[in-house]
């Protein structure tokens, strides 16, 4: 476990190293420190008016206005991503990686006017619309990328979603087999068509009311127009020439059961196909822990290129505390804040001390008042 969390705590740090010499200021590295700190202490509000050694306005000139490589940024966070899914390498044939996409709102009131019309409304949520790609593969659980979805008349949440899966290297789609997962928003036939035109395949979930070949919805279809390939029962969507392999089952709600439907272009046990429909559900805990404890819907910047880079170093964050979870060796679901907390004091230990030393100043009253001297002296090494 020790050589475990040294490797992790490692990587770890080159990553954060990485983005420091990205900066072209002393300055700007110190203002990139603050804002890390802050994201990695995981209590879900790192705002620039929480820093203790920055004030405000110079993180905001950081995130808004400072000129400093963003794109390079991203290139070393995803160089990272594939390090980490590459280190596990494993004999036999190509390991499965999971690519799960889907759509959340980073939910805001107000206008935002300097964002250029990026705030919309879907689904009766006011808020920035984000399509994440975030993939799993052996405990690692990482987020790829993002896309902000800007409104009727724009790309639609699927096109977004086949621009994030061109972005894998080619190098993990030659290692893995790679296969999407997606809700029903992504039923489309440009997204299932897509998808197999990168060499992957899709289960995706799909209404009930979706149209077969012939004319018949989903759910009323039975056996017609079907037709058995290699035991299993294959369909034809209506618009689209790639078979698919239906599967439903039942999801409880209250007061009943509601039937779901979901559909594989790869031909599986509809027993399989459920099961792989239902791992979607794991970018759900993804955004519940990247908002409640990374801070990732926080931002409350002016710009576009602020908010760009406020969700960038928050899922920097997110990934240096998984790195801190990897490292502990432990089983089950990760302890964020526990995580956070140790790459934190192995990575940025300067910040956690100067914290310190705040604190103890800041209640030097208080500690005097119960008969308690603290004595700071400066060892030199």
């Amino acid at each position: 476990m020790i050589k475990g969390m040294k490797t992790m705590t490692t990587h770890a740090q080159k990553l954060v190293y990485d983005l420091l010499d990205r900066m072209p200021t002393d300055h700007q590295r110190a203002s990139l420190k603050t804002m890390l700190a802050l994201f990695l202490e995981a209590r879900g509000a790192a705002l620039p008016e929480h820093a203790e050694r920055k004030s405000p306005s110079a993180l905001s000139r950081f995130l808004n206005l400072y000129s400093w490589p963003t794109r390079a940024a991203v290139r070393t966070l995803r160089r990272e991503v594939c390090e980490m899914l590459l280190e596990r390498r494993k004999a036999g044939r190509r390991p499965i990686l999971r690519a799960i996409v889907d759509l959340t709102p980073l939910e805001k009131s107000g206008q935002f006017e300097g964002l250029g019309g990026l705030v919309r409304v879907l689904n009766k949520k006011w808020g920035l619309q984000l399509v994440v790609l975030y993939l799993e593969l052996d405990g690692r659980r990482i987020p790829w990328g993002f896309r902000v979805w800007r409104g009727k008349g724009s790309a639609s949440p699927g096109e977004l979603a086949l621009k994030l899966l061109r972005s894998l290297p080619k190098e993990l789609a030659a290692r893995h087999e790679v296969m999407v997962l997606a809700d029903s928003a992504f039923c489309g036939v440009e997204f299932v068509r897509g998808v197999r035109q990168l060499g992957h395949h899709v289960v995706v979930g799909a209404r009930k009311d979706r149209l077969l070949a012939d004319g018949t919805r989903l759910d009323r279809g039975g056996r017609r127009g079907q037709r058995r390939r290699g035991g299993q029962e294959e369909s034809w969507l209506e618009g689209l020439e790639i078979p698919v392999y239906v599967a439903s089952y039942w999801l409880k709600r209250e007061g009943g059961r509601e039937r779901r439907f979901v559909l594989s272009t790869k031909a599986m046990h509809p027993r399989h196909i459920v099961r792989w429909g239902k791992r979607r559900w794991r970018i759900e805990g993804f955004f519940k822990t990247a908002k409640g404890r990374f801070s990732l819907d926080r931002f409350g910047q002016g710009t576009r290129l602020g908010v760009y880079r406020y969700l960038i170093l928050s899922l920097v964050a997110y990934l240096l505390a998984h790195r801190g979870h990897l490292g502990q060796g432990r089983e089950g679901l990760p302890r964020w804040a526990e995580a956070a907390r140790a790459i934190l004091e192995e990575v940025l230990a300067e910040m956690v001390i100067e914290g310190l030393l705040i604190e103890i100043e800041e209640r030097g009253a208080l500690l005097r008042s119960h008969g308690i001297e603290v004595r700071v002296d400066r060892c030199k090494i």
